[in-house]
């Protein structure tokens, strides 16, 4: 069980990230102003496991900066795995959320502060109902920078104590993707109404917009 003040615990990591890697401003170029204008077609990607997708999806969808959430499978050894592939647990992939998003309006400390506030980081191959190695909790980063930020975040919060029992999530490199079926994708929007959606999704949908008010479209 989370403490309750693990949201003021994540602000002052994310306030600490901020700091360290404050760079000097200096004097905008034209060079600079040209980046400045064509700010909107930078995407960089950010891909997470927190359970069942469309859970993820559903909650990054949500958030300002975040451009495409596609729901699929990485981190396995099968080449292009099925929904009923990966459900076995035997193809080694996660179910994940490949998430593209625009660095001038968020940046990836603060998809990581909402990655660990939106599911529990301390079960293994667990969250809720759902078990099974493709529910594990993964981060797969895509360069040195993800990785670098992703363990130095979870180092942090596990000594802060935000959380009751150590965090257990995985900080694995990046290798390939493969997008779930199509009937996967925007599943929330698409069946809000169904049971799962209602008494699983919907709850945690709720509570990122309360904690992340601040960070909705």
């Amino acid at each position: 069980m989370q403490k309750l003040n693990i949201k003021a615990t994540l602000v002052l990591v994310v306030a600490f990230f901020l700091g360290a890697c404050a760079q000097q401003q200096t004097k905008p170029t034209e060079k600079t102003k040209m980046t400045k204008e064509n700010s909107s077609s930078i995407t960089e990607t950010a891909t997470f496991g927190a359970g069942c997708f469309w859970c993820v999806e559903a909650v990054f969808q949500e958030m300002k900066g975040v451009t495409k959430v596609t729901s699929g499978y990485s981190g396995g050894t099968m080449k292009n795995p099925s929904y009923k592939d990966v459900c076995t647990g035997l193809t080694g992939h996660a179910e994940v959320c490949q998430i593209e998003f625009n660095p001038t309006e968020v940046s990836f400390k603060e998809l990581l502060e909402a990655f660990w506030q939106t599911h529990d980081p301390t079960t293994i191959n667990r969250q809720g109902n759902d078990a099974g190695t493709q529910y594990r909790s993964v981060i797969f980063y895509h360069n040195e920078t993800q990785r670098h930020l992703a363990e130095m975040y979870k180092d942090e919060l596990n000594k802060s104590g935000a959380f009751d029992k150590p965090i257990v999530t995985a900080i694995d490199p990046f290798t390939i993707f493969y997008p779930a079926e199509d009937y996967h994708q925007n599943y929330f929007n698409q069946n809000g109404d169904a049971p799962y959606c209602q008494y699983v999704i919907q709850p945690k949908v709720d509570k990122f917009r309360k904690v992340f008010h601040d960070k909705l479209k």
